[in-house]
C-alpha cells in the first residue's frame, strides 16, 4: 500500500515559526510532526510514501531524504504554488499507482495509525470496507475550533445531512478513480467529496485514537504540553 502526506500548505496561522520551516517540520516533543506520520506508516508496512510540497519544500527533502532510514521510499511531488488538497493529490497520482492509497494531512497529530473496523489497516481490509466506494474517511468529534463539523455517518456511509455532524480528520483512503472527474490545477477537496457523497461513493468511520489539528501556535503548545504530561506519568 502507498501513502501520501500532504505538506504543501503555507501555515499562515503558525507564523512566525513557518516563516523559516514548512509546517510539517514543526516539532512535537522534539520531533517533527511529519516524522511521526512516517514512523507510523512504516509500522503499517507502507513501503512508498509520496510527499507534496511548495513552501520551503527543499527543507522537507533535506530533513527526510529518500526514506531509507525508515526502510521505505519517499518520493516528492513538487508544486510551484500550493494546489490545495484536491489539486495536490491529483498531481501526485502518477506516483501513487492504481490501487487505493492512504492520505494524511501533514499538520495533524495522531497517537496511533487508523484502523478499519478495529482491524489493522491493509489493502485487503481497505478493499473489503470500501466495496464499490471511491473514498473512505476517518471522522473525529468536533474540536473547539470547528464546532459544527463537516459530515455525518449513517452506518458506514458518509453523508452531508446526517446528524450528529463530525469533523473530517484529514485521513482518508482514495481510489485513483475518485479524481477522474476533477479539474486540473488548483482545487479543494471538499466540493469533490460532496459530489461523491451524493452518489453514495464515500464510506468511513470514527477515528478511535487521539487526534489534533496542529493549526496554530496555541494548539502546538497545548499538544506539546499534553505529550510532556503523558510522558511524565
Amino acid at each position: 500500500m502507498k501513502a501520501m502526506i500532504l505538506a504543501a500548505g503555507r501555515g499562515e496561522r503558525l507564523r512566525p515559526l513557518t516563516d523559516h520551516i514548512p509546517k510539517p517540520l514543526a516539532e512535537v516533543a522534539g520531533k517533527p510532526l511529519i516524522i511521526y506520520h512516517i514512523e507510523r506508516l512504516a509500522a503499517l508496512g507502507v513501503k512508498h510514501i509520496v510527499i507534496n510540497h511548495a513552501w520551503l519544500g527543499h527543507k522537507l527533502e533535506q530533513a527526510l531524504g529518500d526514506g531509507r532510514r525508515w526502510q521505505l521510499t519517499i518520493s516528492y511531488s513538487r508544486e510551484l504554488e500550493a494546489l490545495e488538497t484536491g489539486g495536490g493529490i491529483k498531481k501526485a497520482l502518477p506516483l501513487l499507482g492504481t490501487e487505493p492509497f492512504l492520505v494524511i494531512n501533514g499538520d495533524v497529530f495522531i497517537d496511533a495509525p487508523p484502523t478499519i473496523n478495529g482491524k489493522p489497516l491493509s489493502l485487503t481490509a481497505i478493499e473489503k470496507a470500501m466495496m464499490n466506494r471511491q473514498a473512505y474517511l476517518w471522522l473525529v468529534d468536533n474540536p473547539p475550533q470547528h464546532p459544527h463539523g463537516d459530515f455525518g455517518l449513517n452506518g458506514d456511509q458518509v453523508e452531508l445531512t446526517t446528524e450528529p455532524r463530525l469533523t473530517f480528520s484529514g485521513i482518508a483512503v482514495y481510489r485513483p478513480a475518485f479524481f477522474d472527474s476533477s479539474p486540473d490545477g488548483r482545487f479543494g477537496l471538499a466540493p469533490l467529496l460532496k459530489q461523491k457523497m451524493a452518489l453514495d461513493l464515500v464510506a468511513g468511520e470514527r477515528f478511535p485514537g487521539y487526534w489534533c489539528d496542529v493549526g496554530t501556535l496555541d494548539r502546538l503548545a497545548q499538544l506539546n504540553d499534553r505529550i510532556a504530561a503523558t510522558a511524565n506519568k
